[in-house]
């Protein structure tokens, strides 16, 4: 793929991500994030456009506002609030890699508050009580990866200080990672479950009252996938009984409205989706942009092009 013998229209979201695709030859950059139904008139002639972070519906509609559109690179690895809308004539790429880091290290930052109690204690810290207890820790623990990816490779790769036992779950099944079959006996002796599983038919809901119930008792449940692979219902009610842990950098709804149940459970850790939202990953995000653009113009493979569910 190529973008041709003319000058090559790119929309980014924001100047961060202008500045690093300045002096490449053969493209001029506009700074657009769509917010409304009205967008500029060079919308006409977008080759290659780049949705804001959350893009929000009318970032996502505008894809069919621009007859030349040939490339969408999303910024996050995530890509399902996109692609209903990528024109037939155009290709999806996602920002698979660039986020690992910055989602690995929350996960793992999330198992230890959960064992340690973080939480509590900071509860006790803003009211002013030294309230010394035991906790529990992370060592020791049965981690089970599910959807053994980029991501689940680079927590795999941060949790090996912790002395814990790692078990993997992929689509695809290879040497050491097992097939998504086997998660019926494999749910039952994890310690700490970790959703990176994308959204697919197969994955939406996929953590039901049967999985749930599956589960250990005290056992931990991560999910810094998608808020949708989880039936919500169905984790209040084990929250509430207090038979589970939780931790959620993401939701089902999301936003979590007020007065949401979730909100006040005592066992359950919740942050807004900043799993990705580090200058570490923007940076990354916008290099890879930059690398991507290069290719286009320059007529060389796309990276990270979406075939399939992935």
């Amino acid at each position: 793929m190529g973008g041709g013998t003319g000058t090559v229209l790119i929309w980014v979201p924001t100047e961060p991500v202008a500045a690093e695709l300045a002096g490449l030859a053969g493209v001029r950059v506009e700074v657009v994030a769509p917010a409304g139904p009205s967008l500029p008139d060079s919308a006409a002639s977008v080759e290659f456009y780049v949705p804001p972070f959350f893009p929000p519906p009318a970032a996502v509609d505008a894809m069919t506002k621009m007859p030349r559109l040939r490339v969408v690179q999303t910024l996050t690895a995530g890509f399902d609030r996109v692609r209903p809308k990528v024109p037939a004539g155009a290709v999806l790429c996602n920002a698979r890699g660039v986020h690992d880091a910055s989602t690995a290290e929350w996960v793992v930052g999330a198992a230890v508050a959960m064992f340690r109690q973080f939480p509590f204690f900071a509860l006790e810290q803003a009211a002013g009580r030294w309230s010394y207890q035991s906790t529990d820790t992370l060592a020791g623990k049965s981690v089970l990866i599910v959807g053994y990816g980029s991501i689940g490779q680079a927590v795999e790769r941060r949790l090996a200080g912790f002395d814990v036992e790692v078990r993997r779950v992929a689509r695809s099944p290879r040497a050491g990672v097992s097939p998504v079959s086997d998660l019926p006996g494999l749910v039952p002796d994890a310690d700490v479950v970790i959703l990176l599983a994308p959204v697919t038919a197969e994955t939406v809901g996929m953590v039901d009252a049967a999985f749930l119930a599956r589960m250990k008792d005290g056992a931990l449940l991560i999910n810094a996938a998608r808020g949708v692979l989880v039936v919500t219902d169905a984790l209040v009610t084990e929250l509430a009984a207090g038979r589970l842990l939780a931790a959620m950098d993401v939701t089902d709804p999301e936003p979590l409205p007020p007065g949401h149940p979730l909100w006040t459970l005592p066992n359950v850790l919740i942050t807004p989706h900043v799993g990705a939202s580090t200058p570490y990953s923007m940076a990354m995000a916008n290099r890879f942009v930059a690398a991507q653009a290069e290719r286009y113009v320059t007529g060389q493979p796309l990276a990270n092009v979406i075939a399939g569910d992935y």
